[in-house]
């Protein structure tokens, strides 16, 4: 029987890095798609990947002039739902990761979308059931698994026991590579931190 080899989509915020320690994946994969903050979330990834021993590989690929909003800093297209409103941002991502996982052998690819995402469409359970149908039905059959949609960022921290000195060079802001303090990400950054007492 052949062994399952994992992947994770890993940004370097808290999500991702507590998936990231809980899971222990074989690989993981920080995509530069053209938001703003890649620099950041590349460098943050890579540390981490580095503290836990996990293989990681950056995929870069320009969408910029495809994004809206803050990541993108751009105007936002009058549909969008929220300052950092990406269109298709995460159906995007899990294409380029499975193209690379292919490659890779990989069997399951995870990503870390908590309760308070489902403010989008694609923070849903139902938008990754339906992205793993597409992905599995294809050649590869790699699963798309999102363990922690039933879970608060700061229950990730606890679910997964994450060492707080891991979590204190998350970067989650949306505008900068130095933290804005001031963006969605930077509030909901913030947010957790009180709420797991790290401040």
């Amino acid at each position: 029987m052949e062994s399952i080899k994992k992947a994770i989509l890993l940004s370097g915020g808290i999500d991702s890095i507590c998936l990231a320690y809980g899971l222990k994946p074989d690989i993981a994969y920080t995509i530069d798609y053209g938001q703003t903050v890649a620099e950041r979330e590349i460098y943050v990834s890579n540390f981490v990947c580095q503290k836990l021993g996990i293989k990681h590989k950056v995929i870069s690929v320009d969408c910029k002039n495809l994004g809206s909003g803050t990541l993108a800093n751009s105007d936002n297209l009058s549909i969008s739902p929220s300052e950092e409103w990406w269109p298709f941002r995460n159906q995007l991502l899990i294409t380029l990761a499975s193209m690379q996982a292919i490659k890779d052998g990989i069997s399951e690819l995870y990503l870390a979308s908590v309760r308070s995402d489902n403010f989008h469409k694609d923070g849903t359970k139902e938008f990754y059931h339906l992205s793993n149908e597409l992905v599995s039905f294809q050649e590869g059959k790699i699963k798309i698994i999102c363990p922690t949609l039933e879970f608060y960022s700061h229950e990730l921290v606890s679910k997964y026991n994450v060492p707080l000195n891991l979590l204190s060079i998350a970067h989650s802001c949306h505008i900068s590579n130095i933290a804005c303090g001031k963006c969605s990400g930077c509030t909901k950054q913030l947010r957790v931190k009180h709420e797991i007492k790290m401040e």
